[in-house]
């Protein structure tokens, strides 16, 4: 980071276009001013997990408050509606000022997952493109709190029986006199213990769903309806509490105005939110996978061992050299990627590139930098074991490695030979 607390963009031949880089150095400035210092101010909070959880494992008032904070200080500065669209109050950027100013926050901030994703708009959190699709009275009721930072969502898709394979829910919407009752689970819903609104997808025709013709619809729920409960939280890595819900949806009335889209066709918004994910993730793990590399680089040119700075052994340079190499490969497909989405393409093969390598370059990235520090790299201190453990959950969400090769076998098969 440069003297103006901005990231070169050596190593690319070519310039990213003007605004994205503004949007890109402006968000860095907020992120110096306002996120790294509550961040190193709340570390007691953040590094203990009894304080960061309550009794029942869903995030403590204290830390509810801090990601609000964060939320509602970014909205004022302008950055965080910053990519959702102007229709429904955002700034309009698009997918590849996403990613690059994503994967700049992740540079800079690392490990520290509970904060990050909270700095701009997450797309399945808050206003996002996905919002494009409610009705008047929906965005009437649900945006101003979204847009401010004060409220946020979850998405309600992947169930116990129906992970990568969401075609296969159980959820149903029953069709009433006043609009629909929904029943059946939700399992992995991210951000469901804090969450006001929950967009939730259910079969509204059984028929058209078994032929994989349609018959999901998207509802645009509050987590305060009668029916609709936070069975618990699912906790991972042995934490004491977790940011993922296990929901169970009993008779939940809903009306028309919270149909999210067209009857039948919200399957198409569930992939476009899965799309942007892929975005997303893979920014995040380039981010975060070259901030474990510089903090690795920075200790083996310190650190002395058996005569010599580690950095002069083999064993410990060249791994770090192959992770550099593999990061900057992932940076340009990543790039590349968005700037296709940006020209109406739907780049299928491409973001299912990006994503797939991102995540396992990242991963292998942290887990070097792990090593690199040997008994420090495992320390709570240092903040590597939260990314590893973040990069290790984005190897699976947002369609696995597997069902992500198997994209892009489909996609050349069918002729998709660009390369």
């Amino acid at each position: 980071m440069n003297q103006t607390g901005c990231f070169p963009m050596g190593g690319v031949a070519f310039d990213l276009p003007e605004d994205v880089v503004d949007v890109r150095d402006g968000v860095l400035r907020f992120v110096e001013a306002q996120v790294a210092p509550r961040i190193e101010r709340s570390r007691a909070l953040l590094e203990d997990q009894r304080r960061l959880y309550d009794e029942s494992g869903r995030y403590s008032p204290d830390a509810r408050k801090l990601i609000r904070d964060i939320r509602m200080l970014s909205a004022q500065a302008g950055f965080y509606a910053m990519c959702a669209p102007v229709e429904i109050g955002g700034g309009g950027l698009g997918h590849l000022a996403y990613y690059v100013a994503w994967e700049a926050i992740y540079r800079r901030l690392g490990g520290q997952g509970v904060i990050i994703p909270w700095v701009i708009a997450h797309w399945a959190f808050g206003p996002s493109r996905l919002l494009t699709q409610a009705t008047e009275q929906a965005r009437s009721r649900c945006l101003a709190g979204m847009i401010s930072g004060e409220t946020s969502m979850c998405f309600g898709l992947s169930e116990p029986g129906a992970g990568s394979d969401a075609s296969m829910i159980k959820t149903r919407a029953v069709k009433t006199a006043r609009g629909w009752k929904i029943s059946g689970r939700k399992l992995w819903t991210t951000n469901a213990p804090t969450a006001e609104w929950c967009i939730v997808f259910a079969i509204t025709d059984a028929e058209k769903a078994a032929r994989k013709a349609g018959g999901i619809s998207a509802f645009l729920v509050p987590t305060d309806a009668t029916g609709f409960t936070v069975e618990s939280v699912v906790r991972l890595f042995g934490h004491a509490g977790g940011h993922e819900g296990a929901l169970v949806l009993e008779d939940v009335e809903v009306e028309p105005w919270q149909l999210v889209g067209e009857l039948d066709q919200g399957f198409k918004i569930a992939l476009y939110g899965v799309s942007l994910g892929r975005v997303y993730n893979s920014a995040r793990a380039v981010g975060q996978g070259r901030w474990a590399l510089e903090m690795a680089i920075g200790y083996a040119k310190q650190r002395e061992a058996f005569g010599a700075k580690i950095s002069e052994y083999q064993g410990v340079s060249f791994p770090l050299a192959e992770s550099a190499t593999e990061l900057h490969a992932a940076h340009l497909m990543g790039l590349n990627a968005a700037t296709l989405l940006d020209r109406g393409d739907k780049a299928l093969k491409e973001l299912s590139m990006a994503k797939a390598y991102s995540v396992q370059a990242g991963f292998r990235a942290v887990d070097r930098a792990i090593q690199t520090h040997g008994g420090m790299g495992l320390t709570n201190e240092v903040g590597l074991v939260h990314a590893w453990q973040d990069l290790r959950i984005v190897n699976i969400a947002d369609g696995t490695n597997e069902i992500l090769t198997r994209m892009i076998a489909q996609r050349l098969l069918a002729g998709d030979l660009d390369l």
